[in-house]
């Protein structure tokens, strides 16, 4: 299935700005996916954890991906648009729900959280929502969220799946799983990092692109690094590596997106630095931080 998607090179899942009465700010978002794209961006990721959508309603929602559509209609780039929810027939209702906007190619669906309905229960789930969905889905492999912890077996099952075409692997580090896992992937099936910090590790091991809030900033260093493991380039793509991961620990520092913003806020490229509760606005040391580690990475190397 992925050979119909664009399950490669690096996915930006967009913040969602606002503007200083707290309203989204469409003009910004699309400008922001522009930006992404004309920097080396594969595509972009709509609503998801980035995003902030649990705090978005319903009509923010549509706004958002809306905006996202029109960028990726006219760039001819991969949209995927986040869609879930703890009970599979929620989570089949927002899955319909994107049948609305054509230009979505793919739904990142995590394990329901909360709910650990065991790895039986989670491939049940998937079975049942690739049965409904209008779009093929990319699981959203992200444990220390959801509290369902999956092996490379229950995980190589999800990707044997018709209708699934790949992973968002954000496993909170490169262990024994992800190795098992990437050693001996489905036919067809796409593996993307997840985990900003370790993507260089999972793109030596096989994956084949990245879903990383970092690359807001510094995406061309970023692409430059899936191209360069791509291409075998291992002394180029070690030292990206090592560069874009300490840009990536900045950018955690605090709860994701607030720093994100904050240095998209200081660049000029989002209108205010706005989180919604219960996030907060990342501190002026954390953007000052992170905006001294995209100076080094800026640097030709």
């Amino acid at each position: 299935m992925t050979q119909d998607l664009s399950l490669h090179g690096i996915h930006v899942p967009l913040v969602t700005p606002f503007t200083r009465t707290g309203d989204i700010a469409s003009e910004a978002l699309e400008a922001l996916a522009h930006q992404v794209l004309d920097e080396g961006a594969t595509g972009i990721v709509a609503l998801g954890t980035t995003g902030e959508t649990a705090a978005l309603d319903e009509a923010e929602r549509d706004l958002v991906t809306g905006a996202c559509a029109r960028v990726c209609r006219e760039r001819g780039a991969m949209l995927t648009v986040g869609a879930g929810a703890s009970g599979t027939r929620a989570t089949g209702e927002a899955l319909g729900r994107l049948a609305q906007w054509p230009e979505v190619r793919a739904a990142l669906v995590t394990p329901p959280p909360f709910v650990r309905p065991g790895a039986a229960g989670v491939l049940a789930h998937f079975s049942r929502l690739t049965e409904v969905s209008p779009v093929p889905l990319v699981v959203y492999h992200i444990p220390y969220r959801t509290g369902q912890p999956l092996d490379a077996a229950a995980l190589r099952a999800l990707g044997e799946l018709p209708g699934v075409a790949g992973m968002k692997y954000a496993g909170g580090g490169v262990g024994e799983e992800a190795v098992t896992l990437l050693g001996d992937l489905p036919d067809g099936f796409a593996v993307l990092a997840g985990d900003d910090l370790y993507v260089s590790a999972l793109l030596a091991l096989g994956a084949t692109g990245g879903v990383l809030a970092s690359a807001h900033l510094a995406t061309a260093r970023f692409a430059e690094l899936v191209a360069a493991w791509r291409d075998g380039d291992v002394a180029r793509a070690r030292s990206l590596g090592h560069g874009l991961a300490r840009l990536s620990a900045a950018l955690f520092a605090e709860p994701n997106p607030a720093v994100v913003k904050g240095v998209l806020y200081a660049r000029g490229r989002i209108p205010t630095p706005d989180v919604r509760l219960p996030l907060l606005p990342a501190g002026a040391a954390a953007v000052s931080a992170a905006l001294e580690r995209l100076a080094e990475v800026g640097r030709p190397g």
